[in-house]
């Protein structure tokens, strides 16, 4: 299990930092200059060459890109003029530092992954990804939520009712629900319930978490915003739910202690609820675990359409400014999420079958 474990994480590694080079090297031959666009086109060369200076955009491509690993590595080495000591402070860039050893004028350090600053707020990346995430990774727990109960429950009435008129209802939903795109569904929803009932509603068409006080009060927690972008997040895992859960029990309903329980005289009920339904939710669990990271990483256009303050935003703005360090970090944010939820998933997969560490 140990050299299973180790291999996937490795796998990991690598995926990373394929992820690290393409972002790099991407983000790098688009047009545009930095520098020009936080200063202005009326800016004079000096003022360009200085501000490239200071973000090292003024030595090469390959120098960058080690720096830029550099950056990015929690073991690093950095030019230092602080004394030899155990923990020195660096606030600007890498925060508290655990020096390990000295060399020749260098340092090679262990500090948090510096995603750099923002070239529009000069705020540090890490900064800014962290309160957006709070409200993305709240949005996609919710809509997996709401996306987990009412799915089970469909599913199990359409396999109950099965070619009946709610089954085939329920099939042309789940057909719709897997076919839409996200930022139909969102802008959909918001004119429907947002607009044409919202007397009847109340829901708001954009707002986060948090509201503004009218008066100056301060900043209010308004649960009635997340509504309507969970529902809509939570559509396309909402249908494939209804339909893994409604396939899995009919199958699962004609293996042999199926009819054994049945010839003991249990009820229906009985049987669905306490034999049946437990064991058709497995290809449930491994369907949840791959939408709730997809859902992380495929809420920016809904947040966008809501202007719900999550990562999808600070995404879309960035890119509106061509605030490239955001992006990256972003990409990079998301990358890792992703990466660390299949590893997870890996080990709990080895674990339950061992046919799979064996392969």
């Amino acid at each position: 299990m140990g050299h299973f474990i180790f291999k996937r994480f490795w796998y990991g590694l690598l995926v990373l930092f394929g992820v690290i080079v393409v972002v790099f090297f991407l983000f790098n031959v688009l047009p545009g200059d930095p520098a020009r666009m936080m200063l202005g086109q009326r800016a004079d060369s000096a003022s360009v060459a200085a501000i490239n200076k200071d973000l090292g955009r003024d030595r090469s491509l390959s120098v960058q890109f080690l720096n830029y690993l550099n950056d990015l590595s929690p073991v690093s080495l950095h030019n230092t003029s602080e004394p030899a000591s155990f923990w020195f402070l660096d606030p600007l860039k890498y925060g508290h530092t655990l020096k390990l050893v000295s060399i020749s004028g260098s340092s090679l350090v262990l500090k948090a992954p510096y995603l750099r600053r923002s070239y529009q707020s000069k705020r540090s990346v890490a900064d800014i990804l962290s309160e957006g995430f709070i409200n993305t990774i709240i949005l996609a727990l919710v809509a997996m939520a709401f996306a987990i109960v009412i799915g089970i429950a469909g599913g199990l009435v359409c396999a109950i009712y099965r070619n009946s008129f709610v089954d085939r209802i329920a099939l042309v939903f789940s057909v719709l629900g897997m076919s839409l795109p996200s930022f139909f569904v969102a802008i959909l929803n918001a004119w429907i319930f947002a607009f044409l009932l919202v007397r009847y509603t109340g829901l708001n068409m954009t707002g986060s978490l948090y509201g503004v006080d009218d008066f100056g009060r301060g900043s209010f927690l308004e649960i009635k915003n997340l509504i309507l972008p969970a529902i809509t997040l939570g559509i396309r895992p909402l249908a494939i739910i209804v339909e893994l859960t409604r396939n899995s029990l009919l199958e699962v309903m004609t293996q042999d202690y199926i009819r054994t329980a049945r010839a003991k005289g249990l009820s229906k009920t009985r049987v669905i609820m306490k034999h049946a339904l437990k064991n058709a939710l497995n290809p449930v669990v491994t369907a949840v675990s791959g939408w709730l990271a997809s859902l992380l990483a495929g809420a920016v256009f809904v947040e966008y359409v809501f202007d719900w303050k999550g990562i999808g935003v600070v995404i879309v703005n960035a890119l509106d400014k061509y605030d490239f360090p955001v992006v990256m970090g972003a990409v990079l944010f998301i990358s890792i999420i992703l990466i660390a939820i299949n590893f997870f998933v890996d080990i709990i997969y080895g674990l339950l079958d061992p046919r799979i560490r064996l392969q």
